[in-house]
């Protein structure tokens, strides 16, 4: 009874986890339907109005048969229907985070219009191309945007602790600490880690991330019914052989739940991670990143669109800033900066002046007096250095805009790792010298993920997460959450 008090339902918290999923699907096959609609019918309204329609067959005038456009946006609308839940988009392991969800839904919509093409080319039927044009990329964008709309009310239930799934921690107390860190970053997969199973569950009562240990591997059939967890998470254990772990599998099946291994690699997205099985083993497949051809060609060439249109957009603001910022205190309007680049070449990094001149002659004494000398990520709080003008600017990310030049020249790319001086790169470990396998970037995770906010173990990790998983789509996502993150900031970019 004390389980179901908890929770808050008269029903076991495995029976409340199935409801919620049961809930949420249901709303998302009623805005999908609802996009779906409104998208067909209202390519249909638009290019031929209300007037009756007749779909141009060869040979109708022979057969006597044939089709109205009203009919064809029935069965559409149907078949596209079809598609969305064939593809298992509302699959409950796929939603509220990652893009699997989205790029599920753009496969079932080009299957769905691809297999229309094949039937009207079978059937010799000749099917407006206004109103192909016109459904495809509407569907699409009111389908993502109905998606991301429930994200997000998903996102902000789940930060309250709701349609969660509780689960609990199987395998050494040092690997089961590393997964709880992991998902301590990110609220919004779901997932609430309610207890551990370590292999001394009766040594230590807590971990380091004050989860509490609930026993050990013998009882841990018992910790579930008693805690109410509907999900496991094996982070691995040498005292968990392929007999227990199968064991323990069939166990949790007649119990319904949920089964997660944990592999021992972090910080590798999605796309890179291939499951193959081989000889009854879930053998998983990494693949290296790409830091040559084809993508960094693109990548090339979507900085060089993008910094010249940038710059076009941005010119009169950047006229403004400068006459702001000559006017307002003596010295030069740009600050140039040595920064280190690709493959460590330094590179002037080019920003309007927010600091008082000879800024940089007072660094060493202003971090001196605040004890941090010899600490990464050389930052002053509360910098006496900036100017009125400066705080504006640096508020809103204006002092950035003449480094879409370094774009332009090649020096730096829009979406990449934090561009950082020769002092802290001379601080790096061996490994973190990967992240200069990219161009530093004018945004980057790093810069929607916290910004100035962020300590040097948290910048590198997210540095080294993009350089590992980069990727044209990624690209987009984080110049899109920089706007946001500009419009309303909560950290100030270095």
């Amino acid at each position: 009874m004390a389980v179901v008090e908890e929770v808050g339902l008269g029903v076991t918290p495995r029976v409340r986890v199935t409801r919620w999923q049961r809930q949420y699907a249901r709303r998302l096959f009623v805005t999908d339907f609802l996009a779906v609609f409104t998208a067909v019918f209202g390519s249909q309204f638009l290019r031929f109005g209300t007037r009756v329609e007749e779909l141009d067959l060869l040979h109708a005038e022979v057969t006597e048969f044939a089709i109205t456009y009203s009919a064809l946006s029935v069965l559409l609308v149907a078949g596209w229907m079809v598609a969305l839940e064939f593809f298992a988009t509302r699959d409950h392991k796929i939603i509220g985070s990652g893009s699997l969800e989205y790029k599920r839904i753009a496969d079932a919509t080009f299957r769905t219009f691809g297999l229309l093409a094949i039937l009207a080319f079978l059937t010799q039927s000749l099917i407006g191309r206004g109103y192909l044009i016109i459904a495809f990329p509407a569907g699409v964008a009111l389908l993502l945007l109905g998606r991301w709309g429930w994200r997000h009310w998903l996102n902000a239930r789940r930060a309250q602790g709701e349609f969660t799934y509780r689960a609990l921690l199987v395998g050494e107390r040092e690997k089961s600490e590393h997964v709880a860190q992991q998902m301590g970053r990110h609220n919004d997969v779901g997932i609430t880690i309610i207890g551990a199973v370590t292999d001394h569950g009766s040594v230590e009562r807590r971990l380091s991330s004050a989860i509490p240990v609930l026993g050990g591997y013998d009882d841990v059939l018992d910790i579930i019914a008693e805690s109410g967890a509907d999900t496991v998470i094996i982070t691995g254990s040498d005292h968990v052989g392929p007999k227990q772990l199968r064991r323990l599998g069939w166990d949790l099946e007649a119990r319904s739940v949920s089964l997660i291994v944990a592999p021992a690699l972090t910080d590798v997205a999605g796309p890179r991670i291939h499951a193959r099985p081989v000889a009854g083993l879930p053998l998983i497949h990494v693949e290296y990143p790409e830091f040559d051809g084809r993508k960094r060609a693109t990548k090339r060439i979507f900085d060089i669109v993008g910094s010249l249109l940038l710059i076009a957009l941005s010119a009169p603001i950047m006229v403004a800033v400068a006459f702001a910022v000559k006017f307002t205190s003596p010295g030069s309007v740009l600050y140039r900066q040595e920064r280190i680049g690709l493959r460590g070449t330094p590179f002037e990094m080019l920003k309007f002046r927010s600091m008082v001149s000879g800024a940089d002659d007072q660094l060493k004494s202003l971090l001196d007096a605040q004890g941090t000398s010899e600490k990464p990520l050389f930052k002053i709080n509360s910098d006496p250095r900036i100017t009125p003008v400066g705080r504006f600017i640096r508020r809103y990310s204006l002092d950035e805009l003449p480094q879409f030049f370094n774009v332009l020249r090649g020096e730096m790319s829009l979406v990449g790792p934090r561009p950082q001086v020769p002092a802290e790169v001379a601080l790096y470990e061996d490994w973190a010298h990967r992240r200069l396998f990219m161009k530093p970037g004018i945004t980057g995770l790093w810069q929607v993920s916290g910004r100035s906010d962020l300590d040097w173990d948290d910048a590198i990790r997210l540095d080294l997460y993009y350089v590992e998983n980069w990727s044209m789509v990624a690209d987009v996502v984080i110049l899109w959450r920089t706007v946001r993150a500009v419009v309303s900031p909560g950290g100030q970019a270095h």
